[in-house]
């Protein structure tokens, strides 16, 4: 007999889906400055955001996309 704890093995969700479960159970929204699903003003819009909750980000930083 095998046992696991919950939440252990099974199907694990794709981030995309843990993102879009968190906005609609939670109402947390996770967004990358780098989305290209994201026009440039929406993705300047979420980088002042950032800066404004949580500081601006360190100069250099590598931006992926």
């Amino acid at each position: 007999m095998r046992f696991t704890p919950k939440g252990y093995g099974g199907h694990r969700r794709d981030p995309e889906q843990v993102k879009r479960d968190g906005w609609h159970e939670q109402g947390l929204l996770a967004v990358s400055v780098d989305d290209q699903r994201l026009t440039w003003p929406e993705r300047e819009l979420v980088e002042q955001l950032g800066a404004k909750l949580y500081g601006p980000r360190p100069k250099g930083e590598v931006r992926h996309g």
